[in-house]
């Protein structure tokens, strides 16, 4: 019988786990339950087969699919503690985009997009601090980071400092992944980089 990557063989009986290493294992098995059936398909039952344990341990935790889907998701979601410095705000916005890039198609990512594709508006609603603050709030400051530093150099127009500047590229990229479906090479990157992004950062030539 196929299985995934923590299900065991039907009536095998439950491993005997408790406290972090048995949430750890009940959290990786709703990931992985995102990414092959994703969240209209995850159910708390589902959850508990892939973690080897029973339904009331999963229920004991969280309350709701939407409980355990949000805490899995923020438990994995990879960290942008720093924006890259290479040397020119052009080079340091390519290089944060192939970084978000990664972290948007990592294992956790999918797992995101599965959830905004698939949830409905009310459930939407659960997701949307999570959202803000694991994902855009961080991709932002990150953005924030390399435009300040150009602004440091000369390299870049005071006048750039703005959240719109900021929403640019988290805004397109998900807009392609999301409506479009479609993902996003190194040469678009550089397109959206050259012919977006720079004419609203760099400073006039004198």
């Amino acid at each position: 019988m196929a299985t995934s990557r923590l299900t065991v063989e039907a009536g095998q009986p439950p491993l005997r786990r408790r406290g972090a290493v048995l949430e750890r294992a009940i959290l990786d098995a709703a990931l992985d339950q995102l990414n092959t059936v994703g969240f209209n398909g995850l159910t708390m039952e589902g959850v508990a087969a892939g973690a080897q344990t029973g339904k009331a341990a999963v229920y004991r935790r969280w309350p709701s699919k939407e409980d355990l889907v949000a805490d899995a998701l923020r438990a994995a979601l990879p960290s942008l503690a720093h924006a890259p410095d290479l040397g020119s705000v052009r080079e340091d916005l390519f290089e944060l985009c192939r970084t978000l890039r990664e972290a948007m198609y990592s294992r956790p990512g999918t797992a995101l997009r599965s959830v905004l594709h698939e949830c409905d508006q009310a459930e939407a609603e659960r997701f949307h601090e999570l959202i803000t603050e694991g994902v855009m709030r961080p991709t932002e400051e990150r953005i924030k980071e390399v435009v300040r530093r150009g602004i440091k150099r000369g390299e870049v127009r005071p006048g750039a400092d703005h959240t719109f500047v900021y929403e640019v590229i988290p805004a397109m990229m998900m807009y392609r992944a999301k409506v479009c479906g479609s993902e996003w090479a190194d040469p678009d990157f550089e397109q959206m980089v050259d012919r977006v992004m720079l004419p609203l950062l760099l400073a006039p030539a004198p």
